[in-house]
């Protein structure tokens, strides 16, 4: 026999072997060509097959040597070619099916999978090779018992991370691309391996984390929720002096990043601003986005911080810097005067636009405005609540308010009024006791002035006669009310203002006991 035909022999092909041969390097070379990320596996492939190759050449040259093939020599070397050139075969095909079979329909089978299918099929092509060359395989399975119980004992750890790769892989806590964070380190899952995971971190780095630390500590996924888009909250801060209202600071931001889009924020939920304590001298603030791309969370951070900075200037709100300031004021009896004379007259004027108190003389008002009370309230919220016992009203010096109505027996409540700088309710309240006959809330931060009944008391007590004048402005408000409600004519009208009058000054008369 020629040297060739030795060869096929030894391959136990015969002539297929040459075209086994030239399949396995043309589908190499389709797929080193076509498949980027695989090129390293192919190339371990072709390595393989040429190094069977060149063991069966001495297969072959040992045959025509003169070497019987029941000749220990030649089996084994035989039998070990066969064997790596059936590993680079299961190899090459592992590709084709896993990269380009399995790919074009969309599935993508973990790495640990893989890579135990194919470790699966090395163990079946070396026991069917064992069988074929007349090996007796119950004793070496007999065997293998034996030493895979030493290689348990010895290789824990090892065990251990294998184990927690496929636990990972296959119940999907963690996928490649995930961001993550275990203890102090955040990246992105680069790779899951037997042994260990592969983390990017933002700084370039690689951290390479054993499977088993994984299993057995807590990993936070960033930015995945089951049914919603991948995105993360990030938190940038700011300090505001109290000179500055908190409305007027989230207004203000949340408007300028609200206005235009920002790369990598997402559009819902909206960026939001938020109060978030008090501190010495200043108010910490802290803006809340969604941030849609986890590798750019540094940059996105400054974009924001720019729209709050430059938002805050245009506002003529200055950001608070760390500072302990003395203020020193010289007090004298001169000053304290001044400025007592000051606030005196901003209440006056403020009772000056109060229809119930026309009939007060100015001196009258002068008692009444010491006992005014400021009363701020900031945006939706309650100043006064329907069926609340109240006995005080409320004179509105800046804002604007809302007045709604809830019907008996309904839950849902009708708008039927706004207030605006100069306006009054309570009045009721302040002067019979009734109930609150609506709710009145802020729509914008409000400022009031505050008036107790004690206050109006001593005045009532003076002049009694002011009461009928009292009643009569309280009577008309109430028979306008009526009047578009129900639409009357003047006919009815007077009527109603007559008897609204008569009972509601025997009520105030009874309330403050006259």
């Amino acid at each position: 026999m020629s040297f060739w035909q030795n060869v096929q022999t030894a391959a136990g092909m015969g002539a297929a072997f040459i075209w086994v041969s030239l399949t396995f390097l043309v589908l190499a070379a389709v797929l080193f060509a076509m498949l980027e990320p695989a090129r390293m596996r192919v190339r371990t492939s072709v390595l393989l097959f040429a190094l069977s190759f060149c063991g069966l050449l001495i297969a072959g040259s040992l045959l025509s040597s003169g070497v019987g093939q029941a000749n220990a020599s030649f089996r084994w070397v035989q039998w070990g070619s066969l064997l790596v050139q059936r590993f680079a075969i299961v190899n090459l095909t592992s590709v084709l099916v896993f990269e380009v079979a399995l790919d074009a329909v969309r599935l993508k089978p973990p790495r640990i999978m893989r890579d135990l299918l194919v470790a699966l099929a090395y163990i079946v092509v070396a026991i069917t090779l064992l069988s074929s060359s007349g090996v007796e395989i119950s004793g070496i399975v007999a065997t293998s018992a034996v030493i895979t119980a030493v290689i348990g004992l010895s290789f824990q750890d090892t065990l251990g991370n294998m184990m927690g790769g496929m636990a990972l892989q296959m119940e999907h806590a963690i996928s490649i691309g995930d961001w993550v964070r275990i203890d102090n380190q955040e990246g992105r899952v680069k790779e899951i391996r037997w042994r260990h995971t592969a983390i990017e971190t933002r700084n370039w780095d690689t951290v390479v984390i054993p499977n088993s630390v994984l299993m057995k500590g807590q990993i936070t996924v960033l930015g995945r929720r089951a049914g919603a888009p991948h995105q993360h909250r990030q938190w940038v801060y700011f300090n505001i002096d109290y000179r500055y209202a908190p409305t007027d600071v989230i207004d203000t931001v949340e408007t300028a990043l609200r206005s235009e889009p920002i790369p990598n924020v997402a559009i819902e939920p909206q960026p939001n601003c938020v109060l978030m304590d008090f501190k010495e001298s200043y108010g910490s603030y802290a803006v809340r986005y969604w941030l849609t791309d986890l590798a750019q969370d540094d940059p996105t951070n400054s974009v924001v911080r720019s729209r709050i900075y430059f938002s805050l200037r245009r506002a003529g709100i200055p950001l608070s810097i760390p500072a302990h300031s003395i203020f020193i004021t010289e007090e004298g009896e001169q000053r304290r005067e001044r400025k007592r004379e000051k606030e005196v007259n901003r209440r006056v004027e403020a009772l000056n636009h109060v229809e119930l108190f026309r009939t007060l003389t100015d001196e009258e008002k002068q008692a009444l405005a010491p006992h005014l009370r400021l009363a701020p309230f900031v945006r939706g919220e309650a100043i006064t609540k329907q069926g609340a016992k109240a006995h005080w009203l409320y004179i509105m010096t800046k804002g604007e308010a809302e007045v709604h109505v809830t019907v008996d027996g309904s839950t849902a409540s009708e708008e039927v009024a706004e207030l605006h700088e100069g306006d009054f309710f309570g009045e009721m309240g302040m002067m019979t006791g009734e109930p609150r006959s609506a709710t009145v809330s802020a729509l914008t931060d409000v400022e009031c002035y505050r008036l107790d009944k004690e206050a109006f008391d001593g005045i009532l007590s003076r002049r009694p006669e002011i009461a009928e004048d009292i009643s009569q402005v309280l009577a008309l408000r109430r028979v306008e009310l009526e009047a578009i409600r129900e639409g009357l004519n003047e006919e009815a009208k007077r009527a109603r203002m007559s008897r609204h009058q008569g009972d509601l000054l025997d009520r105030i008369r009874k309330f403050f006991t006259l």
